[in-house]
């Protein structure tokens, strides 16, 4: 299968590794999210079966679960070519325009953060999707004209970790919704070992299972502490990562036991000592700590709340008495010195 990268594609590690080089490529040797990949299969294949293109897929959930990789692997299983873009990097019509016009029969086209795409440009996505045709208006104002352009039957694969920002038009034109969930730490164990194979390291199942359970469940995470982890082991010239030193690397990295890291502590924290443990909103945490309130939502508050540590009122976030047991803190003293 040919890969093309339209818009921005991989994201490479700083240690000059490709996230690419150690994704899967085929469904049966991806680890988790069960459900979603035994129904991608039978879609797949009955598609295959019926000599058509696969109906448009839409994947939804927080960011790191695999979603790049699951598109990917779509493709490979199409025995077709992928071609990827980017929601924001969409801006004008002309852009939708190039990369559709570009599109050769059976093409997956995977859109990252499809949920940033601004609103004319869903307008145009639409008629591609259902009849597999380009409405697009030419020339400058007051000499305009409308041309269509057919297009290839193609699958159109969408990525987002807002699946609520996308318009009802927009997510009624997917045939097919997932929704990706967290990974268990017996799978992201899995995935720890597979990627030390794949990177030509050795890891204890003792080391795997405890930066396993540091990951947040999120393959990306596990994968990008493994290549820290691994960094450690190497200066300390070991041949093998044992608990130890994946202890000692993840000291220092500041990921606890929970994998929780330093921007959860200070979220947890300024929720406790700054709002007396809530409520209190998005934009005063955000200030608090120096985050985006965006990265605050997509990124930290889903581990959060999954995990019990922090809840959504209408009046704001509260810290948990479970935040105040983590961060080692008397939740009784606390609310009377309060």
């Amino acid at each position: 299968m040919e890969k093309e990268d339209i818009l921005t594609g991989e994201e490479i590690e700083s240690d000059g590794v490709l996230d690419s080089s150690i994704r899967p490529e085929k469904i049966d040797e991806y680890i988790g999210q069960e459900d979603v990949k035994e129904n991608i299969k039978v879609f797949v294949e009955a598609a295959k079966m019926r000599g058509e293109v696969l109906d448009h897929v839409l994947l939804y959930g927080p960011p790191g679960l695999g979603k790049t990789t699951l598109a990917n692997i779509i493709a490979n299983e199409l025995q077709s070519n992928i071609k990827t873009a980017s929601g924001p990097s969409i801006e004008k019509s002309g852009d939708l325009a190039a990369i559709l016009s570009s599109l050769e029969p059976g093409d997956v086209l995977f859109i990252d953060e499809i949920h940033r795409m601004p609103r004319f440009i869903e307008e145009i996505l639409y008629p591609a999707m259902e009849d597999f045709t380009l409405d697009i208006i030419i020339g400058s104002e007051g000499n305009t004209r409308s041309i269509k352009i057919d297009l290839p039957p193609f699958t159109l694969v969408g990525a987002t970790t807002r699946a609520g920002d996308l318009t009802a038009p927009l997510r009624d034109r997917f045939g097919i919704v997932c929704k990706m969930q967290y990974y268990t730490k017996e799978e992201l164990s899995l995935i720890v070992k597979r990627t030390a194979r794949v990177l030509g390291m050795n890891i204890t199942s003792s080391a795997a299972d405890d930066l396993a359970g540091r990951s947040r469940g999120t393959p990306r995470i596990a994968n990008r502490l493994f290549k820290r982890v691994r960094d450690f082991a190497i200066v300390d010239q070991k041949s093998e990562i044992d608990k130890d030193i994946c202890d000692l690397a993840l000291k220092r990295l500041k990921v606890d036991q929970h994998g929780l890291d330093g921007t959860d502590h200070e979220l947890l924290l300024a929720i406790i000592k700054k709002f007396n443990g809530g409520p209190v909103g998005i934009e005063a945490i955000a200030s608090a700590i120096g985050e985006e309130t965006s990265t605050i939502e997509d990124v930290y508050e889903p581990y959060l709340m999954q995990n019990g540590l922090l809840k959504r009122t209408s009046r704001g976030r509260v810290a948990t008495v479970k935040a105040y047991e983590v961060l080692g803190i008397n939740h009784i003293e606390e609310s009377i010195a309060e």
